[in-house]
């Protein structure tokens, strides 16, 4: 449930609120003076032409649902299209499809003062749901590539995205490749770090080991290329996109284009002839307020996170989210920050291993398997649903044992549930549902759940590119 920000100090009362206040606001009034300057000194057709760059697409199938910008925390699905219709002819022949080659699930912070950006496998098998026709044609849904959904319009790709985190997303924002070179070229390309050699021919990849300034064709073949990789897979390439995507924002922060005309142009010329976005976005005051959020977060703030995920059973060149992924993304919908083991937080070991019997106690039909459905997308073993008499209070009672008091309360926590873990005579856990569990639930929802630790691939956008 989305939360309204936090209460801010009052700075007639709080000196230390006032003074940082007040230099944000010369901060942000020194940025915008800049930026009025520089389209000024371009000119007002070139404002013009820039507004006239920009292509919008519906962000959901019912027209009629579009938000208007948000002032809370931001879910911004950022979509990187494999589409050859391109004015070069350098990157295939255009057969008339179109897929995800890349995709982050970032999110802002009420505050502004963090990113959590979630890259997702485009590999991610899922259900995928059905879709309006939004321009692109009709989808019926079915199990398929998340990445597949784009086909379809950027509409389609936000519904799948938002089936498979259960994240509301606010915006979208679709570049192509002929964009994110020019978005990289406009910044004058950027600095990575390789710890070995990589050639690839079909991404026309060939960069030397160590650290280099690439351009931009070299800085979509590194975050494209898998051949050049041992693994060859596309969670392997996530890696290197982490890597790309941080040489960006270093780049971005460090650079001096907000203060050069010359290249400011050049910079918003590149990005929105070769984007689209939502109507929310369309105009260039709403991605100048969206950009002005952006630069109010540190480096250190931002942070790239791979979707944890494992080996589909269906087909092992094909993976699906884990449960530390549906961690992640209730941490982005609660808007608090990502706990990750590489911040030296430890995963208890205990935690879901004892089997769990769920009983429906609530007069609510269906409800034990709802719930079966929830704490097996958390990890948890369901051995058993059954009916149970009807009673008042939800109950969790787990045996005498390490694991299965680790599991009861972990379990308690993770599905929202304020009840004391209690001890008796049964084999590992046993919740039973009582009368009190839906508005229990519902109360307790409307707060952020106890984060848990996860394993997850990522890096700060202000970590040293050359760092192990």
């Amino acid at each position: 449930m989305r939360r309204p920000p936090a209460p801010l100090s009052d700075p007639t009362t709080d000196p230390d609120a006032a003074r940082p206040r007040r230099r944000r606001r010369r901060v942000i009034g020194w940025i915008s003076a800049v930026v009025v300057a520089a389209l000024v000194a371009t000119g007002v057709i070139a404002v013009a032409q820039l507004q006239g760059n920009i292509t919008t697409a519906p962000l959901r199938g019912d027209a009629a649902d579009e938000p208007e910008l948000a002032v809370g925390d931001l879910n911004i699905l950022l979509l990187g299209s494999d589409s050859r219709a391109l004015a070069s002819d350098g990157f295939g022949e255009d057969e008339g499809g179109e897929r995800a080659d890349a995709m982050v699930l970032a999110h802002i912070s009420s505050d502004s003062t963090r990113i959590d950006a979630v890259q997702l496998p485009r590999d991610t098998l899922m259900t995928l749901p059905a879709c309006d026709d939004t321009g692109s044609g009709e989808f019926r849904g079915g199990e398929g590539m998340l990445n597949s959904a784009l086909e379809y319009g950027p509409a389609c790709s936000v519904a799948a995205v938002e089936a498979l985190s259960g994240v509301r997303i606010d915006h979208f924002v679709r570049l192509d490749f002929e964009g994110f070179i020019g978005m990289v070229d406009a910044l004058g390309g950027i600095e990575v770090c390789l710890p070995e050699a990589l050639q690839d021919g079909q991404a026309r990849l060939d960069l030397p080991a160590g650290p280099q300034s690439i351009g931009g064709d070299q800085a979509l073949a590194l975050a494209r290329t898998r051949y050049a990789l041992a693994e060859g897979s596309d969670i392997a390439r996530l890696g290197h996109q982490q890597m790309v995507l941080s040489a960006i924002v270093q780049k971005a922060t460090k650079s001096d284009v907000l203060v050069r005309p010359d290249r400011l142009y050049g910079f918003l010329d590149a990005i929105t002839s070769s984007m689209t976005v939502d109507p929310g976005l369309g105009g260039l005051t709403d991605l100048a307020g969206l950009a002005a959020r952006v630069a109010n977060v540190p480096m250190s703030s931002v942070t790239f996170v791979t979707m944890p995920t494992t080996e589909a059973p269906q087909d092992r060149n094909r993976v699906v989210a884990t449960a530390d992924a549906d961690v992640i993304f209730r941490a982005l919908a609660d808007d608090v920050p990502i706990v990750l083991t590489t911040d030296g937080a430890e995963p208890d070991p205990t935690v879901r291993t004892a089997p769990v019997r769920i009983l429906n106690g609530a007069g609510v039909a269906g409800l034990a398997a709802q719930v079966s459905e929830d704490a097996t997308g958390f990890g948890y073993a369901v051995a058993g649903l059954a009916n149970a008499e009807p009673v008042d209070r939800t109950t969790i009672v787990a045996a005498d044992t390490p694991d299965a008091q680790a599991t009861a309360t972990a379990l308690a926590s993770e599905l929202g549930l304020a009840v004391t873990v209690e001890t008796g005579d049964v084999d590992g856990v046993e919740l039973l549902l009582g009368a009190d569990y839906t508005d229990l639930t519902s109360q307790l929802r409307a707060t952020p759940a106890p984060q848990r630790p996860v394993d997850a691939v990522s890096r700060s956008a202000d970590t040293d590119l050359c760092a192990a």
